[in-house]
């Protein structure tokens, strides 16, 4: 089993809380609905959101994927290829020197085997990322008293 880390950064002129609120807090809801293409829905298959909570992540129409099962990580799924373990996920969101804020996110991918992550594959992903973030962004400054 490898591990493969990768990093980015994003800055934004949306406040951390605000960018928290919708992203983390209320992203299950808010993401389907600003871009369906990503996510078709979100559910708790256990629990209800706290710490151990379980979540059925179903894929937008066009997807490669169809769902992925998400605790703190991702767990399950054919977004896991029978290549991967899983990916783990760690976001911070910080001030920026303009009012904004900066996001940071750290990717791990846990290979089984010999498994080795392809660099095209990484930047799709961090591309869909970057898509989903930009469309939260734009739906925070479209929609100033949301959050």
């Amino acid at each position: 089993m490898g591990v493969f880390t990768y990093e980015s950064e994003v800055v934004t002129a949306i406040p951390p809380a605000k960018m928290f609120k919708a992203c983390i807090l209320d992203g299950d809801k808010l993401i389907p609905k600003i871009v369906p293409q990503a996510f078709k829905s979100v559910e708790y298959i256990e629990g209800n959101g706290r710490p151990g909570s379980i979540k059925k992540v179903t894929f937008g129409e066009g997807s490669q994927f169809n769902y992925m099962k998400q605790s703190s990580s991702v767990i399950e799924g054919d977004a896991l290829m029978n290549k991967l373990e899983k990916v783990t996920y760690e976001t911070k969101l910080e001030s920026s020197p303009t009012g904004g804020s900066i996001c940071k996110t750290t990717s791990k991918y846990y290979t089984i085997g010999e498994f080795e992550i392809k660099e095209e594959g990484i930047r799709a992903g961090k591309e869909k990322a970057l898509g989903m973030f930009k469309a939260v962004e734009a739906y925070l400054l479209a929609n100033l008293d949301a959050y």
